[in-house]
């Protein structure tokens, strides 16, 4: 006759095997670089451009956040030709208010959307003026809550005018960072991050600069110039069709002004 089971080995045939643990899914890499590569890139961006500029002009921190708000969806020549003559009369929140939208409106109508670009600096000087006592504020929450200003251009404010080691991301560093495989990213705020934590620190201030010239001048949105890149060896990029780094000289700038082709190819920069 068959012993009956006993009650602990019954118990222990019912419970069911346990599972081992799940794996951890792999974070994937915020750059297809090593470490020593990213910085060899910024090490040549810094020998070829060693004091890289942004090309909006202005006379101070109230002129270059007025700048920057006007140059989303237009280029920067367009921009400075407008704001040339506005600056020499306007040049704080003060005398902006005192022209008033529709006389502001008259010096920029030549930018896309000016009207309500007219009406967000207004709004821009009454809040800087109310809440700020006329003076342009470093702090980046301070400055996205002013009318029309957004996270590129509160970074580019911190850091061109107070020096401060930011990441703008408009559409040239978007463009390369994806297309190179720098610090690919969805979503300019994805970019920032990553290039923030993949730039090494001793180029992190201008960085965003030679990542807009480089992709203005060279990885160019229709096709990059890659007989004129100074990292084509080290670049990633799929559709790279040369791997034979130029000369890495200083820069030499052509002429002041760019071509029509050059300004709707790398001048266009998006929303705030």
């Amino acid at each position: 006759m068959q012993k009956p089971k006993s009650q602990n080995a019954a118990a222990g045939a019912s419970r069911p095997t346990p599972r081992p643990p799940a794996r951890k899914a792999r974070k994937k890499p915020l750059s297809a670089y090593t470490p020593d590569q990213v910085e060899e890139i910024f090490r040549r961006f810094r020998v070829q451009r060693p004091e890289p500029r942004g090309e909006l002009e202005s006379v101070n921190p109230f002129t270059l956040l007025v700048a920057v708000a006007l140059s989303a969806q237009a280029t920067d020549a367009g921009v400075n030709k407008a704001t040339r003559p506005l600056f020499k009369i306007a040049d704080t929140p003060e005398k902006m208010l005192a022209l008033g939208e529709e006389k502001l409106g008259q010096y920029i109508r030549t930018i896309g959307l000016w009207r309500n670009k007219a009406k967000n600096v207004i709004a821009l000087c009454e809040a800087l003026l109310r809440d700020h006592g006329g003076k342009v504020p470093d702090d980046r929450e301070a400055l996205t809550k002013l009318p029309g200003v957004g996270r590129k251009t509160a970074n580019v404010v911190l850091n061109v005018a107070f020096g401060q080691p930011t990441m703008a991301v408009d559409t040239h560093v978007f463009r390369v960072s994806n297309r190179i495989l720098l610090a690919p990213g969805k979503t300019p705020e994805e970019v920032e991050q990553a290039l923030l934590q993949v730039v090494p620190p001793d180029y992190l201030l201008h960085a965003h600069h030679w990542l807009i010239l480089h992709g203005r001048y060279v990885c160019k949105a229709r096709k990059p110039d890659c007989p004129a890149c100074i990292i084509a060896d080290l670049c990633k990029a799929p559709e790279k069709w040369s791997d034979v780094p130029a000369p890495l000289v200083p820069w030499q700038p052509v002429e002041q002004g760019r071509s029509p082709e050059e300004e709707v190819e790398g001048g266009v920069r998006p929303g705030p």
